[in-house]
Parts: C-alpha cells; structure tokens; sequence
C-alpha cells in the first residue's frame, strides 16, 4: 500500500514551470483528501494577490470577518452579504479547505526566503486544482443494501513570483512614409491650415459686425469696408 501511494505522488507533476526559476517559488499537494469543488473555489479567490494579503485573508475567513465567493460551483450554495465586496451573492466559510491552502501559502512562503525574494513584492500568478482519484468506500443501508461512498480528493499547485518594477514605455519612433504618403501628408496639412484662415476671416467679420447689432446698415457698411 505505502509503494502504490509513493507511485501515485510521484507521477503528479506541475502542469508547466515558472518562466524564471530563480523568481519564483512553488507547492503542491497530491491526493488531498479535500473536495474538489470547495477547493477550486478557494484556490480560485487567492489568484492574483499578493502573498501575505492572500495569508491574511484566508486567516479572516476562518473568523468569519470575509468570505469565499462561490462563483462556478454554485449547487445549493446560500447567500451572504460578505459576498458583495466580490460583485457576488453566493458565500461560504469552508474551514478545512482553507486550512489546506493557508499551509500551502506558508510552504510557499518558507521555500522563497532561501532565494532571498522580497516577500511585499510576490504575487500568486499560478493556480491549478486537478481532480484526483475518488477514495472507495461502502455504505451499508436498509434491506441488505450496499452502497458507494465516494471521497472527491484533488490535486492542488501553486506558484508565487516576484513581480519586475514597472519600465516606462519608450517613445515611438516616426514611422517612415513613402513619397506619395509624405506628399498627401503636405497636402492634407495645407487643407488645414487654409480652413483655419478661412474660419478666422469669417470670425472677425462677424465679431465686427456684431459689434453694435441695433445701428442701421449705412453706418455697418464703412466698419466692414475698413476691415
């Protein structure tokens, strides 16, 4: 029994590795004995955060101070108001799960502090939880009846990386038009300039005009002459 459980978390590996191994630290877990779906849910509300929010966090929602948003496995699940905060109605406290997940953050947390990683700056950028093997087990009911009594275990893994300062975007180099384009260029620019002179003749004869509205035409005349 103990070889063909060694068999089984040997062969569990991680879907992909980390673009810089040095940047990043990892945990995962085989055959949990968790269910799948509660898991997922609580896996999927720590994606993104940085790692010591995500501890403090899941430390609240053993106290009951949030809750965990149930968004894809939502089967009989009741309604909290913590749920609000998430842009959602369907919450739970599950405590056995987050338990899980809190050791796994803080496994991660122990395995980045030998590669010297700034703990305020790493973020959790990998998530996956993976369906395991259904623990077997029978139950016995009236009339002489056995039935199954399945356990949905999970695999779960998780990375956390050091996240880069941000680099200021480099200025965009001019493009480099051709002859015909340079010349529509020049002519659509001319276009331009000829509407604005246009626009401001007509401005200032207006503004002239307007000046006093109530005189009659022969003394408007003269005014509009001289401009």
């Amino acid at each position: 029994y103990q070889f063909i459980t060694k068999l089984k978390r040997e062969m569990v590996k991680y879907s992909r590795e980390p673009p810089v191994a040095t940047k990043a630290a990892k945990a995962k877990i085989s055959d949990l004995r968790a269910h799948y779906k509660t898991m997922w849910e609580v896996a999927n509300a720590v994606r993104g955060m940085q790692l010591n929010k995500a501890i403090t966090y899941l430390n609240d929602v053993l106290e009951h101070k949030q809750c965990i948003p149930f968004r894809r496995h939502t089967g009989n699940i009741g309604r909290c108001a913590q749920a609000k905060q998430f842009k959602h109605t369907q919450g739970r406290w599950p405590q056995k799960t987050t338990k899980h997940v809190l050791d796994l953050l803080n496994n991660m947390k122990a395995n980045s502090e030998p590669k010297g990683l700034n703990m305020d700056n790493l973020f959790i950028t990998h998530v996956q939880v993976d369906r395991a093997v259904k623990g077997r087990r029978r139950t016995f009911k009236a009339h002489g009846r056995i039935k199954d009594y399945a356990s949905s275990n999970c695999h779960v893994q998780f990375f956390v990386t050091e996240k880069d300062k941000d680099v200021p975007k480099a200025d965009k180099k001019p493009l480099k038009l051709s002859k015909k384009q340079a010349a529509r260029q020049r002519l659509q620019i001319g276009k331009k300039v000829e509407k604005k002179s246009e626009k401001k003749e007509q401005s200032s004869l207006s503004h002239i005009c307007l000046i006093n509205p109530l005189l009659p035409i022969q003394y408007q005349l003269p005014i509009l002459q001289l401009s």
